[in-house]
């Protein structure tokens, strides 16, 4: 744990729900100094702490990476929807630390050789780290197993459920486009959430059992869907009977045969669904699961005590605060692509 009392420069690279939340929580530490904000389009120009939420602070937001390396950072949020390793590679080579949300990174051994290599190279260059991390994947997925672990001698599996109730959330282009609420369960699971899953978790799976000394063979994944037995009328509009009102993707990182981690991503918008599988499926408020198979087992159940109201307010710091929490230690951790495992105990300086 870094034990100095410096002060790091930080620049908040995009300003989405997550980044934006991000952004008022550099200023708000006592560790932190917010220098830059880059964003898309027409936000440039507009003060930093107006797209965080709060009173001005003083900085403009730009969209030229050239203000950004300017500004000199000590480390960089990155937390863009769309990577850019041109950009990524850029601030490495220029000395900047970076700690963001994007899940290429989250594991060097699973990352494309040729990525890999041009990244590190870009740590080398300029004695720089990158580390990503979030809640899901990131918390869920590394740092409360690596806890877990520790009271283990036998670890046989870790199983992750994760749920998803998407009944409040008034984002149609998201439920029923991305996500696939509402389509004909004749068309099968939705490909591009298959794909979003395998994109996201392929890396913190195999991580986390190899931290361990348990070498992943390779990440499977299954699906399934449960059909709406009647309509169903949430903030986002009509999932009308006979459609997808639920979904369940398993990803799974297996050792000579048998899984040794497991995700199990339960998204939904009704429990009142007729499963593809004939199983009756677990329904929970939104939360996690965790269940550990070893010579201590462990049910562990982590949810979010929050008013309805209160819930979409609450969901950014999810992703956003443990990134902030982690700027410190690395920038104080050695050149290249850092891993959970790699770097220290997160403590976060509250206050």
């Amino acid at each position: 744990m870094p034990t100095n009392s410096k002060r790091y420069r930080v620049a908040q690279w995009a300003t989405g729900n997550v980044g934006s939340r991000a952004m008022r929580r550099t200023i708000e530490h006592p560790d932190l100094e917010l220098v830059g904000c880059w964003v898309h389009g027409d936000k440039a120009g507009r003060d930093a702490g107006e797209l965080a939420g709060i009173g001005p602070v003083g900085i403009k937001a730009t969209n030229s990476i050239d203000d950004i390396l300017a500004a000199k950072p000590d480390c960089v949020l990155y937390m863009p929807h769309e990577n850019d390793y041109d950009h990524v590679c850029r601030l490495l080579e220029a000395g900047i630390n970076i700690v963001g949300t994007r899940a290429e990174y989250q594991y060097p051994g699973t990352m494309d050789p040729a990525i890999r290599a041009r990244v590190e190279e870009a740590c080398r260059r300029g004695t720089s780290s990158i580390h990503s991390t979030g809640s899901s994947p990131g918390f869920i997925t590394e740092a409360m197993p690596i806890v877990l672990a520790s009271i283990q001698r036998r670890l046989d599996c870790i199983t992750i459920h994760e749920f998803g109730d998407c009944s409040s959330r008034n984002s149609p282009e998201m439920l029923f486009g991305f996500m696939g609420f509402g389509a004909d369960p004749s068309v099968g699971p939705n490909k591009v959430i298959l794909e979003h899953h395998r994109a996201t978790f392929s890396g913190t799976l195999t991580q986390t059992p190899e931290a361990f000394g348990i070498k992943v063979d390779s990440v499977e994944l299954s699906s399934g869907l449960g059909v709406a037995r009647n309509d169903v009328h949430i903030a986002a509009g009509l999932v009308p009977k006979g459609t997808i009102a639920a979904t369940r993707t398993v990803m799974a990182a297996m050792h000579q045969g048998r899984p040794v981690m497991r995700m199990i991503a339960n998204w939904f918008v009704s429990s009142d669904v007729e499963t593809d599988d004939g199983e009756d499926w677990e329904f929970r408020g939104s939360g996690w699961r965790v269940l550990v198979d070893g010579d201590c087992p462990l049910d562990i159940t982590i949810g979010f005590p929050v008013a309805p109201e209160n819930y979409a307010d609450m969901t950014p710091g999810l992703t956003a605060h443990r990134p902030v929490n982690m700027v410190s230690y690395v920038c104080d951790a050695p050149p290249g692509i850092r891993t959970t495992a790699d770097l220290p105990q997160v403590i976060a300086k509250l206050g």
